[in-house]
């Protein structure tokens, strides 16, 4: 690099690498929290549902079941599962290219693993609370709690990270992509 020259460090690749890693984080507490749906003395998880008996106040006892036993429920984890697979798949991908240095031989192939895995989770938690509402038994008040917004939360980290993979932030550098 000469006197003249002036070099511009763009790193909108490392903050995908974070997106994705942040969004990887998310799905994996998403996945294990046990509250997706919550209501009085109701809690649905991705892997159980727990009703608590009113036997006295001061001794509630909860009751679990599997949710393996419903076809929709299996579905949900199922596509979940699949995104998170295939989010790690682009995290690694990512994450060797960067270290070797071949960052654009990959971005595209690490982009279209980020939109496939977006759609999967997106398709299951968009059918996790149609599903829900629509064989739902409860009489009371329920709400997606907090583990349903982390699988939104790492949807969208993985959709910030696919975009970001797409910008050519080289197009004036090099003439080949």
């Amino acid at each position: 690099m000469s006197v003249n020259e002036v070099y511009v460090f763009r790193p909108f690749k490392l903050i995908a690498l974070l997106c994705i890693f942040l969004a990887l984080c998310l799905d994996i507490v998403a996945l294990l929290s046990p509250a997706w749906v919550t209501a009085d003395r109701f809690s649905l998880s991705l892997w159980e549902a727990c009703t608590e008996s009113e036997a006295t106040i001061t001794d509630s006892r909860w009751s679990c079941t599997s949710t393996f036993t419903s076809d929709w429920q299996i579905a949900t984890l199922v596509l979940l599962l699949s995104g998170g697979a295939v989010t790690l798949v682009a995290f690694l991908i990512a994450l060797i290219s960067l270290c070797r240095g071949t960052h654009r031989q990959h971005y595209r192939t690490v982009a279209v693993f980020l939109f496939t895995a977006v759609v999967l989770q997106a398709c299951a938690l968009v059918l996790y609370p149609i599903k829900f509402i629509d064989g739902a038994v409860l009489q009371t008040y329920h709400e997606f709690n907090w583990g349903y917004g982390l699988g939104w939360g790492a949807t969208i980290f993985m959709l910030g990270g696919g975009i970001l993979f797409c910008l050519r932030t080289d197009m004036y550098e090099d003439a080949m992509y």
